[in-house]
């Protein structure tokens, strides 16, 4: 999915706590909304592995979404001419931090 796409969600779920961050993901609109919201259960999960952290006093302290590699495909147009197609893809961080 192309960084364009997912920046929204992103921006509205940063520096919230994870709970109400999940609860913004679950019911979103967004295509992009599941994929992050995946990525936020994951991390939470490795999050309560570590020793002496509180899971209901997890924070989104950095959420950054910038431009993975870019797949160039090509679309067959009139006259054997020929239009690109550029399939974006993403790389996004997450932080989780304690309140």
């Amino acid at each position: 999915m192309s960084p364009r796409k997912i920046q929204p969600v992103a921006k509205a779920i940063r520096g919230v706590a994870v709970a109400k961050a999940l609860d913004y993901l679950q019911f979103c609109k967004r295509r992009a909304a599941k994929p992050l919201s995946k990525l936020l259960k994951s991390a939470v999960v490795n999050a309560s592995q570590e020793k002496g952290i509180d899971i209901d006093k997890l924070v989104v302290k950095e959420l950054r979404v910038g431009a993975g590699p870019v797949m160039k495909r090509w679309l067959p147009r009139a006259k054997g001419s020929a239009t690109q197609i550029l399939k974006r893809t993403s790389h996004i961080t997450l932080v989780l931090g304690e309140k």
